[in-house]
């Protein structure tokens, strides 16, 4: 995995070429800050990479230093021979040591743009480099807490940047560029940089922040994911106030058929009426055309009336309240007739017929036979 870490140098003179030297310290222990996505965790915004001295100082690491291409920033990829004529403005020497926490090495810059920027104030130096990473958690030694330990160390260049992820006392000579101060100076304990050195001001609720890059991306995604979460949260919500509106709309549906079936019950009294209005319907249908109207509604009834003594036709293409009322005319034509009447009416009385000529003959009998 390649990645890098910034350090700073020591006393700087200047070659009769116009070269610049200087003996700088290249690496440190302890913990430093990466963002996530430049050690191969993007679904972490910051990852605190502990460096144990062991690893540091080991003997394969320690030689790794010793002659490494120089660059002006660091190249997209690592400097190899292919690439080297591009991207080289110098070179690191073979004197590499231990120095407290730190590792110092020899080096010198050649290129003349690149003592240009020097000179311009970018005074940092930044190590390319490969190495193991274990995820584990701990705490070193001093009490820092780490997430990750990196291990196997393998230098590939070193790059002359603005700001450095190690802190403000590892620069260039001793903190003051020419014809002017490092304003960072006198706070050599300040918290570690990310790799990108630009600053930049981000919004964060409303505040304006100055950083760098590396941080507002670490901000930028912390904000998208925050945004993300409120996103979500609103449309559970609203899933939710849709779910209680539907159940709310069910509820006042089934009240509202309650209510229906409730006013759809009929009194004592109206049962009574119902049933008697219903029984004189069908004694009327039978006064006219006697047939089984069972399970036929009042409609129904007086529909078939017609149909049966007046034709298909006499309905045919006609309203409700039409036919209606042509079986009403047949009702009132039924009792004008004193057969069906009588009929209707189940009458029992009898006229007597007087037959005089009967009454006559039994009469002259009788006096023929007292004769």
């Amino acid at each position: 995995m390649f990645l890098t870490d910034r350090v700073s140098v020591g006393a700087v003179r200047r070659t009769g070429d116009g070269y610049l030297v200087a003996d700088a310290k290249v690496a440190r222990t302890g913990v430093q800050t990466y963002l996530g996505s430049e050690v191969g965790r993007p679904d972490l915004p910051l990852v605190r990479l502990y460096r144990p001295p062991e690893e540091v100082f080991a003997a394969d690491a320690m030689r790794s230093y010793a002659h490494r291409p120089m660059t002006l920033e660091h190249p997209a990829t690592s400097v190899t021979a292919d690439t080297w004529s591009d991207v080289a403005i110098g070179q690191t020497g073979s004197e590499v040591v231990r120095d407290g926490e730190f590792v110092r090495v020899p080096l010198v810059l050649m290129d003349a743009d690149a003592i240009k920027a020097y000179e311009a104030g970018k005074r940092e130096l930044s190590m390319g480099y490969s190495a193991e990473i274990v995820f584990e958690d701990g705490v070193t030694p001093a009490g820092e807490p780490y997430d990750a330990v990196q291990k196997q160390l393998r230098m590939n260049h070193l790059a002359l940047v603005s700001r450095a992820r190690g802190g403000a006392e590892l620069r260039i000579g001793d903190g003051r560029a020419p014809g002017g101060s490092d304003p960072r100076a006198d706070n050599p304990t300040r918290n570690h940089t990310m790799s990108d050195t630009k600053t930049r001001t981000v919004m964060v609720d409303g505040l304006p922040v100055e950083c760098t890059d590396a941080a507002a991306i670490a901000i930028d995604k912390l904000q998208r994911q925050l945004t993300d979460a409120q996103s979500a949260n609103q449309r559970q919500a609203a899933e939710h106030a849709t779910a209680i509106a539907a159940k709310d709309a069910a509820l006042a549906k089934a009240e509202a058929e309650r209510d229906d079936a409730k006013a759809k019950i009929l009194s004592d009294a109206d049962l009574d009426a119902r049933v008697k209005a219903r029984g004189d319907l069908i004694a009327s249908a039978k006064a006219i055309h006697d047939a089984d109207y069972t399970g036929k509604s009042d409609a129904d009834i007086r529909k078939a009336v017609v149909v049966a003594k007046l034709g298909d036709a006499a309905v045919a293409g006609k309203s409700d309240a039409y036919i209606d009322a042509r079986f009403d005319i047949l009702v009132e034509d039924s009792k004008k007739d004193p057969v069906a009447r009588a009929l209707r009416d189940g009458a029992t009385a009898r006229t007597a017929v007087n037959d005089n000529g009967y009454a006559e003959s039994v009469a002259a009998f009788n006096r023929n036979k007292e004769a």
